[in-house]
């Protein structure tokens, strides 16, 4: 599976982490960075690079990284055809892809260890969308929110 990672300097430590798995199990990564720890950045211009590379250069998911994970979330469902969930359990992140045809998983490096982190990937990526009538009845529901809002 092609997956584009990005985090801020918050997130640094566990986005290697992942990377670092991502590339074990076999998928390709498209790194959006950041590496460095040291710099102060902005949260929404990662989840600008995720979102970019799913909607538009092949990625079939995307995993974002700050501090919290708020940030980014807030970051990436500003973005049309991003439906990103925060995930600090692995309930949420098989429910969200399986329910809402989530693409984009949002973690926060300071609220999660990295191994609950990479079992959250590993669920996360995993899952498949169910295409239920209930599901993708909703998930129109949410296309229209996203076109009606200026």
């Amino acid at each position: 599976m092609r997956i584009a990672v990005g985090a801020d300097h918050a997130g640094v430590p566990l986005n290697e982490t992942v990377i670092a798995e991502l590339k074990k199990l076999g998928h390709e990564v498209v790194d959006c960075g950041t590496h460095d720890a040291t710099k102060p950045d902005d949260y929404p211009d990662y989840a600008v690079l995720v979102a970019s590379a799913v909607l538009n250069q092949g990625c079939e998911r995307g995993i974002l990284i700050c501090g919290s994970g708020v940030g980014v979330s807030f970051a990436a469902n500003k973005i049309r055809g991003i439906r990103a969930g925060l995930c600090h359990e692995c309930y949420s992140a098989h429910q969200g892809v399986e329910h809402d045809d989530m693409n984009v998983i949002c973690m926060g490096a300071r609220a999660i260890g990295p191994e609950l982190a990479l079992d959250i990937v590993r669920v996360f990526l995993a899952a498949q969308f169910t295409h239920e009538e209930r599901h993708v009845r909703r998930l129109a529901k949410i296309a229209m929110l996203e076109e009606s809002r200026g």
